[in-house]
């Protein structure tokens, strides 16, 4: 299926990615809390749930042999492996998420390695990098979560610096000091993109044929 050909025109496909600890989970709760429109793209992943994640809400919990599967049948947009395990966007849950009745935008909460696979399946979407502060801060927050040995915390705090390294595969960067600021950052773009040339074209064309919309 071409992805591309088939979002509709009005539609706002977004990449949402940070290193671990620098917030985007809180971030991207907030924007969907705001933001009815947008609705989240559910990854499939073989690692473990956390505390208060819940299976088809947060990810999509399987098996690294059910998730290879999926790999071997064609059934995802994009996958990555990422600190040890495996992570996805299956095009069935694309599918079925677009299609949804109000949601006129799609969230995928995605590492640089998905972010670049999307975006050469769909140019139109738009990707956002969120930065902490500083790198401190950074492993400040990662001991913080205290479920991470330190032989863990270190291959995070590693991968984050790659991530990092990665920022101009991105449109905009977020820098994470203040949480208020930074989710008005975002906001700010979700509504400038909804309003952009190539989404609204439509209705322009609409009021030359008809006059009206």
């Amino acid at each position: 299926m071409n992805f591309s050909s088939a979002i509709p025109s009005t539609f706002l496909p977004i990449i949402l990615s940070s290193p671990s600890g620098a917030g985007k989970t809180t971030l991207t709760h907030r924007l969907l809390d705001r933001c009815p429109e947008l609705r989240f793209s559910v990854s499939h992943t073989t690692r473990s749930p956390r505390t208060n994640e819940v299976d088809g809400r947060d990810y999509h919990f399987v098996t690294r042999e059910a998730f290879e599967a999926k790999v071997s049948a064609g059934a995802f947009l994009e996958w990555a492996e990422v600190h040890g395990n495996l992570y996805g966007t299956s095009l069935t849950e694309i599918t079925r998420t677009i299609t949804l009745p109000g949601c006129a935008g799609l969230i995928f909460d995605i590492d640089y390695q998905g972010a670049r696979q999307i975006r050469a399946k769909i140019p139109e979407v738009v990707a956002l990098f969120i930065l902490p502060p500083s790198l401190t801060e950074l492993e400040r927050r990662l001991r913080n979560r205290a479920s991470e040995t330190e032989e863990s915390l270190r291959t995070r705090f590693a991968v984050a610096k790659r991530e990092i390294e990665h920022y101009a595969l991105f449109d905009y960067l977020i820098l994470n000091d203040d949480l208020d600021r930074a989710f008005d950052e975002r906001r700010s773009i979700v509504i400038a993109e909804h309003a952009c040339r190539t989404r609204r074209a439509s209705l322009a064309e609409a009021l030359l044929r008809h006059g009206v919309l």
